[in-house]
């Protein structure tokens, strides 16, 4: 018989998302709860948007979020990777004959 562990998001009562992972799952659970904080906002907003637009837009600006703090100047891009240097590998018989040529 096998054993599963499963973490279920239930929001107002009913099951969101289920996952096998409880870190994922907090995780949604947080993006969740940021959404909802922005639909709130969404409300008071003096822009007339649809309930559908203010869910939609919420979600999307919570899931973006790293994006969003660095739109608004509040978090600093992550700078990209430098591109590494070719380095060629130097044989030992290439050493040996350099060394022969400098002689």
């Amino acid at each position: 018989m096998a054993v599963e562990s499963r973490f279920v998001v239930i929001r107002k009562g009913v099951e969101v998302e289920t996952f096998m992972d409880k870190k994922a799952a907090d995780e949604y659970d947080k993006m969740l709860d940021m959404a909802d904080n922005l639909a709130e906002m969404f409300q008071q907003a003096p822009v007339e948007l649809s309930e559908a637009l203010q869910e939609e837009l919420s979600i999307y600006l919570a899931q973006n979020r790293e994006n969003v703090l660095i739109a608004l100047q509040a978090k600093k891009p992550k700078p990209a990777p430098k591109p590494k240097a070719k380095v060629t590998k130097v044989t030992e018989l290439e050493k040996t004959n350099k060394e022969s040529d400098a002689a």
